[in-house]
């Protein structure tokens, strides 16, 4: 399995973590965004008409409201991406990233716009009477290259294990263990029966489901947010300040965090931003194509607001309870991931600005630098190393307070063999103080306000409601792709391995997982860009006709 990580890891590299992807992601939001004449500016008063209902027609084809597909394909994406996402974006690069991740959602509404409209240009009445629609068929109908559809749907299938199930039951489990205390297969049992519920009931109790528990998630999480907001006001203004200067700098060393490159803030940013509204990745496309309305282009202003709700309110938001808080820059008490942990030689400190250069010429592949991962021996003595020589770093910060133990509690006496950065002990494990990234950094932020610490049920319940529901919004992208890959008679099958699975990552290690679907959502979104792009004038003319129509109807 470790070899099957390392490649995988390795081709993430070379696709999503690559310096050009970024650049291909808000190119093609660029050139939509200058091709249509920022849309994303002048039809957002309109998309807030169609989605409130102003030209629903209820003869119209399709299976569900305007506002419902809104809510199903926010379900999707106001997600662990909103809370983790965020926090992890912050922790790698710095306040510039949250820029990087508002300049993504602002190109990004137009990138959903087209390839929404697209879509449900070409969306087809199932075998079954049930719309279906995404990327795959305007690929295959509009584009004739069944090839790239076939290879497009296999990747979202895996992707709706990979990015909406596994990771999301995972998650969910985690968080009400470590606030609650219950069993992770008790959370995985009862939450799979929940989903299954709601999932075997098709597009129709979805939407009907994601409907409700979208704006009350929304509201709950604001509610907390706000709270550690106005509880730091004074740092608020700074927050934003750092944000906008940071953005074409990179963000300099404070407190724990040894500074982030421009480059380095810029790629984090970019790729948070896609994780965490998915545009251009193709998959909220699939949801829209339910819509009832007889125009392509209504159903893809609709879609404009996706990311202006996901990521430039909510995870603004987030991304100010983190600054602000302080938190992002704070050593906390930690056990240590190996995959977060590298051993360097020599003997450094985050006190010296001599070091703290060293180590963020390390940390960001600093041409020249000099800092190199450590091999050899440590000797540890009831926990504590005895012998210097190197320097643990975790989370991308200087390591504090280390305790090195066999077990859950047992002091590890001995000598650890350390190559290449890494120790070689497989049942070691590793605590001590440094920084925090992803959900249990948005927890401690939301401690830091008001509710004191009954902020971190706030961010728990939260996460359980933005994942379950991103599972149930994914569970139908995959049934989608199913359907157009082996027709309808495949849907069930699919949705009881579904639930199968997420009921077993609830307790399982999913790590494998991350991995593979890092690689799957850059398999989505190249071909999805690479048609839209192609279908640029069709889809010009389309956006023209709809307002022709819009005018003569308003006479």
């Amino acid at each position: 399995m470790e070899g099957l990580f390392n490649f995988l890891t390795s081709l993430d590299g070379m696709l999503g973590g690559a310096d050009w992807f970024p650049f291909v992601l808000l190119g093609v939001g660029l050139f939509f965004t200058i091709y249509l004449k920022f849309p994303q500016i002048r039809f957002f008063k309109h998309a807030w008409k169609v989605v409130t209902g102003k030209y629903d027609h209820n003869d119209d084809p399709g299976d569900t409201t305007h506002f419902r597909a809104l809510t199903t394909a926010l379900s999707g994406t106001v997600g662990t991406g909103n809370i983790s996402g965020v926090a992890f974006a912050i922790f790698l690069g710095g306040p510039a990233a949250l820029f990087w991740m508002w300049a993504t959602a602002f190109l990004g509404m137009t990138t959903k716009f087209v390839e929404v409209t697209l879509s449900h240009k070409y969306r087809v009445k199932t075998e079954d009477g049930t719309m279906a629609g995404g990327p795959m068929y305007f690929m295959d109908r509009g584009l004739n290259m069944k090839w790239l559809a076939v290879a497009f749907a296999i990747a979202t299938v895996i992707s709706s294990f990979g990015t909406g199930n596994l990771p999301q039951s995972n998650g969910i489990a985690t968080s009400i263990e470590t606030t609650f205390g219950f069993e992770p297969w008790i959370v995985g049992s009862i939450l799979g029966i929940l989903l299954a519920l709601v999932i075997l009931g098709g597009i129709q109790r979805i939407a009907a489901f994601t409907a409700r528990v979208v704006p009350f998630m929304a509201v709950v999480y604001l509610i907390g947010a706000l709270a550690v907001i106005f509880a730091n006001i004074e740092n608020v203004a700074p927050s934003f300040a750092a944000v906008i200067s940071d953005a074409f700098t990179g963000s300099a060393a404070a407190g724990g965090f040894l500074g982030a490159s421009l480059a380095y803030a810029f790629n984090r940013g970019v790729n948070r931003g896609l994780f965490s509204n998915e545009a251009g990745q193709g998959s909220a496309p699939i949801a829209h194509a339910a819509a009832k309305t007889k125009e392509p282009a209504s159903e893809g202003m609709v879609s404009l607001l996706e990311p202006f709700i996901d990521t430039i309110i909510i995870c603004t938001i987030t991304g100010l309870v983190i600054l602000s808080s302080g938190v992002w820059k704070e050593k906390h008490e930690n056990v240590f991931d190996r995959s977060d942990m590298v051993f360097v030689a020599g003997e450094y400190t985050d006190t010296e600005e001599a070091d703290k250069s060293q180590l963020y010429g390390f940390l960001n592949s600093v041409d020249g630098n000099e800092v190199e991962s450590y091999t050899g021996a440590i000797t540890v003595v009831n926990g504590s190393a005895v012998t210097g020589g190197f320097t643990l770093i975790n989370a991308r910060s200087v390591a504090e307070d280390v305790q090195y133990l066999v077990g859950s509690e047992d002091p590890f006496s001995g000598t650890l063999q350390i190559e290449n950065g890494k120790p070689l002990k497989e049942n070691l494990i590793i605590q001590g103080k440094s920084l925090v990234h992803s959900a249990s950094l948005t927890t401690i932020a939301f401690t830091r306000g008001w509710f004191g610490d009954f902020g971190q049920y706030i961010v728990s319940i939260g996460l359980l409601l933005f994942a379950f529901s991103t599972a149930i919004a994914w569970s139908y992208y995959g049934d989608r792709a199913m359907t157009y890959l082996l027709g309808p008679r495949s849907i069930m099958p699919y949705r009881v391995i579904y639930v199968a699975g997420f009921v077993w990552a609830s307790f399982s290690d999913t790590t494998l997982v991350w991995a593979l679907s890092a690689v799957a959502i850059v398999v989505m979104t190249l071909p999805n860009l690479f048609g839209i792009v192609l279908l640029s004038k069709e889809m010009k003319s389309t956006v023209d006709e709809y307002w022709q129509r819009v005018k003569e109807n308003e006479k």
